[in-house]
């Protein structure tokens, strides 16, 4: 058993929106036709070009960070700290006396960004857990995960 307090911040929950939206091609594609349209609009002198590129390029990080921003500031989720309990039977999370269980089997996907572990358990719901809050428990965390997840689900880089 692992027992875990996790305190969120700002840049966690934007960590995550990042490694999310990311991971979806449209995403890329508009970051690269972005860059092309920077570079190629510098080199040929036609402005509009470098602004509409850099509108594609910067738009989906700095929306991502305002909406993190106003969730994080607005919402009463993140003020209080989380206490997870990873064992045997799957994933335990108690905030201000509210106690929720996901059995392992209800894990759709694990991933990692260099900055955290995420337990995927629904659409639009997953457990972040900061690597530099679980310190030297980091190495448990995912040897457990890895355990119990179908091992096509994991996706955790050290």
């Amino acid at each position: 058993m692992i027992e875990l307090d996790i305190t969120l911040s700002v840049s966690d929950l934007y960590d995550f929106n990042l490694k999310h939206a990311y991971s979806k091609p449209s995403s890329i594609i508009a970051s690269a036709l972005g860059a092309v349209g920077i570079v190629y609009g510098i080199s040929v002198h036609y402005f509009i070009l470098v602004i509409v590129g850099a509108m594609l390029l910067f738009y989906l990080p700095v929306n991502l960070y305002i909406s993190c921003f106003r969730r994080f500031t607005l919402g009463e989720t993140f003020k209080a700290p989380l206490h997870y309990i990873l064992n045997e039977d799957g994933i335990t999370v108690r905030q201000g006396g509210q106690e929720n269980f996901a059995p392992w089997s209800d894990v759709t996907k694990a991933g990692s960004s260099g900055r955290s572990i995420f337990l995927y358990t629904g659409v639009g719901n997953a457990s972040i857990l900061p690597k530099a809050q679980m310190g030297d428990r980091t190495t448990a965390v995912i040897a457990l995960v890895s355990e119990h997840v179908d091992p096509k689900k994991v996706k955790i880089r050290v």
